[in-house]
């Protein structure tokens, strides 16, 4: 069986480490292929090229950088069906959410091309007597980033379009569950002219980690992951002296008020809370509705949607499925005992997935739409973050109660509010603690050209993911403050055009 190896140096390498880990197609349980977690002499030379690449890359003009980024650009255009394969066959998600996965990571893209625009400073002139002064936003060096199996294509690509753009060279570690289509990507960027040594891909595990939270030469740290783990990675890497973005869990609330277009917020919920197999950071995991009326009407309808919930694999001939599978038997087994502690915690499971059935799926790690209903926030199945595909219904008797609960929550990634209210979306905008909503949008992820990230535990680091955030975040800004003799003239005229 064939072994995924690295990408350093603008090559494809084997690892010579010794050691894999296999990969699984989710919908038939199968392997195929094993990656290799290479050793933490692997990683530290995936480091050294990307140091040495730097020199060159950082004194590049940023609107030569931006014209390699468009060829990729153009390249990922031209080859998003294979990556969105390469994605359902290796996550498990359906072909046309693996395409929307593509198309998101390449918003992130075409903001990068703007670095040109995005990169010039500041100027003030005349700050003092015959005084100005400037800002120059600088790049770091080596940047290294670290993803999550969820998005094996959106992730990346949140990271290294604009670390690239703004003159770093980057060293990527991709999960070793899915670590085929950053493999890809990688080729995509020599192909669109990027040097070698510029973009490198590390397969491993908390041995590669470790080398790039230490080692000096790397001067910043992108993670998205679990929040114990986003954890250890801001205080690893803080002590050693790096800037880091560590995006972790979350358990993020839809509020739908009495006035609420129940069919459209029931529409809503079923997408962000089952797309995927409710594996995103952005799902919808519990829905707060305000009031009995409201809450006996929206278990009526999802009950009647979950009824109709196609649930199969990621790739089929014909028309996509709703929901595909989970990414491991493990991930699956923790999703069903998550079922189990909410029945044995007292909470009503008004649809139980764990018996859902896929006809010729073989050992696909299938698990169905669960619903539940009279989740209290004392309740591991509300305070936890399951990843999967569960929904918890926590009835609420008013607006204020609604966002007391969420408030009190420790994860503050993602909510929404559905209503036709105008006074009541404001108030929940202004006073809810989470750093993403959405008012009548389920999934408040915004666009490339704003910033991405949480509140609470879902995020340590004091900056967003791209956008402005990840402008800054990829450059160390530097003020020059100058002031000339006056007096000095040169006397020889030049009728000639400048030039640089």
């Amino acid at each position: 069986m064939s072994i995924l190896g690295n990408f350093i140096n603008g090559q494809a390498v084997a690892s010579q480490s010794g050691r894999t880990a296999p990969v699984y197609n989710p919908a038939t349980g199968e392997q195929t292929l094993q990656v290799a977690l290479s050793s933490a002499q692997e990683t530290q030379e995936a480091v050294r090229v990307a140091d040495e690449a730097f020199a060159t890359w950082s004194k590049m003009s940023p609107l030569k950088r931006s014209r390699i980024l468009f060829k990729f650009k153009a390249l990922v255009e031209e080859h998003t069906d294979e990556l969105a394969r390469l994605i359902s066959r290796e996550h498990g998600k359906v072909f046309s959410d693996a395409k929307g996965e593509v198309t998101r990571g390449l918003e992130v893209v075409e903001f990068a091309c703007g670095i040109p625009h995005l990169q010039k400073g500041e100027h003030s002139m005349n700050v003092g007597t015959g005084v100005d002064s400037y800002s120059m936003m600088q790049s770091l060096g080596v940047c290294a980033g670290i993803s999550p199996f969820n998005f094996p294509a959106m992730v990346p690509m949140w990271m290294f379009p604009i670390a690239l753009a703004c003159g770093n060279t980057f060293v990527m570690k991709p999960s070793e569950k899915d670590p085929s289509t950053p493999m890809r990507l990688a080729e995509l960027l020599k192909e669109a002219g990027l040097p070698d040594g510029v973009f490198n891909v590390v397969n491993g595990d908390k041995e590669s980690v470790d080398v790039l939270l230490t080692d000096e030469r790397v001067q910043a740290v992108s993670f998205v992951g679990s929040t114990p783990i986003a954890e250890y990675i801001y205080a690893t890497a803080s002590k050693h002296g790096k800037r880091v973005q560590a995006l972790g869990g979350a358990k993020n609330h839809m509020v739908i008020m009495p006035d609420a277009d129940l069919d459209q917020a029931v529409g809503a919920l079923m997408g962000a809370a089952y797309g995927s197999a409710g594996e995103r950071c952005m799902a919808i995991s519990v829905a707060v509705p305000v009031g009995e009326e409201t809450a006996n009407r929206l278990r009526e309808k999802l009950v009647a949607e979950l009824g109709k919930l196609t649930v199969g694999p990621g790739l089929v001939d014909g028309p996509d499925n709703d929901m595909g599978p989970l990414i491991t038997r493990e991930h699956r087994e923790k999703v069903a005992g998550y079922i189990q502690t909410g029945v044995d915690e007292g909470a009503e499971l008004v649809v139980d997935g764990r018996q859902t059935t896929i006809d010729g799926a073989g050992d696909g790690y299938f698990i169905g739409g669960s619903l539940f209903d009279h989740v209290t926030p004392s309740m591991r199945i509300h305070s936890e973050e399951i990843f999967g595909p569960v929904l918890a219904i926590a009835r609420v008797a008013s607006f204020d109660e609604a966002v007391s609960m969420i408030n009190a929550h420790e994860y503050g990634n993602g909510t929404a509010i559905f209503t036709r209210d105008g006074d009541a979306a404001r108030q929940y905008c202004e006073q809810i603690q989470v750093g993403m909503v959405g008012v009548n949008v389920p999934i408040p992820v915004p666009m490339a050209f704003h910033s991405f990230g949480g509140w609470k535990r879902s995020l340590f680091g004091p900056l967003h993911m791209h956008g402005p955030d990840g402008v800054r975040f990829y450059t160390r800004m530097k003020t020059i403050t100058q002031r000339w003799p006056s007096g000095i003239r040169e006397e020889t005229n030049h009728f000639t055009m400048p030039t640089l």
